[in-house]
């Protein structure tokens, strides 16, 4: 198994390197296709707990809104992006409500309801910063910050693993994520910072469109790690809840798509934030 992430984590880092040359468009068509993969792997784990839903629904409002305000961010600007993904945000609400409402022997509506807008809400509002990310300068700029914050996480990830299984003793959450370890986290940490400061030093500051100092280096590889935990512990809930090891199975040794991106979900909303602010002060 260790083999098998090994090959398949180095041919994604290959990949992510690699989208830096294609053109931007190219690299956003890539964000709605992975929230559909993993639209299909959270509407098929809450299937497997019993929890109703609108799976086509979901699915399809959530890349509604990814391709909407992508495309509204490509060809005018996020100022007009922002408010059309609030717009659709509204209709997504409206029409899920209403497939309840004309929905025929639904048992529990309100939690078929509240299921599916949670999907959208996590797999499409959050993970649509990705999108806000790459379109936060012009011509789709932002590729460069997209790779910076990848690599952090997944460094992140890899470095909790082998602390972990080396040193781990305190167990970090033991009901949802057995497996998981203080000293791992603590590990990982420090790899994702250290990773942040190698990027920062080889590209002297300007991580892609923005400049950022020694002090947003080491406080965005701080924070960015600990996101990456706490969105696998998310995912890990869910899993735990029906008692399976894996969303899915596309990538042999690490899973489905959702296992390998948990982590990155709630990464770029805090750093989409911190971007903000360093752009503004």
């Amino acid at each position: 198994m260790i083999r098998h992430r090994i090959i398949n984590g180095a041919a994604m880092i290959g990949a992510l390197i690699g989208a830096l040359y294609l053109p931007a468009m190219a690299v956003f068509a890539v964000i709605p296709v992975l929230a559909t993969l993993m639209c299909v792997e959270f509407f098929r784990l809450l299937r497997g707990a019993g929890m109703p839903c609108y799976p086509r629904w979901g699915t399809v409002s959530v890349v509604v809104l990814i391709v909407g305000t992508g495309l509204c961010a490509a060809y005018t600007d996020m100022a007009q992006a922002l408010r059309l993904e609030s717009l659709l945000l509204a209709a997504i609400v409206f029409g899920v409500l209403l497939r309840a409402c004309f929905a025929r022997d639904q048992e529990s509506p309100l939690t078929a309801v509240a299921m599916t807008l949670w999907a959208v809400g996590y797999l499409g509002f959050v993970f649509n910063f990705y999108t806000k990310i790459l379109w936060m300068w012009p011509v789709g700029d932002g590729r460069w910050v997209l790779l910076y914050m990848i690599l952090i996480v997944k460094v992140t990830d890899i470095g909790a693993f082998f602390t972990g299984c080396n040193l781990g003793r305190h167990k970090l959450c033991p009901r949802i994520s057995p497996a998981k370890t203080w000293e791992g986290c603590v590990g990982g940490v420090l790899a994702g910072c250290a990773t942040s400061l190698v990027f920062w030093v080889t590209l002297s500051g300007d991580i892609g469109p923005v400049t950022l100092t020694v002090a947003d280096a080491l406080i965005l590889g701080m924070v960015l790690p600990v996101m990456g935990i706490l969105g696998d512990l998310i995912e890990s809930m869910l899993k735990r809840a029906i008692a399976v090891k894996d969303s899915g199975g596309w990538v042999k040794g690490m899973g489905g798509i959702l296992d390998i991106l948990d982590s990155l979900i709630f990464a770029a909303p805090v750093l989409y934030g911190y971007l903000w602010w360093v752009t503004t002060r």
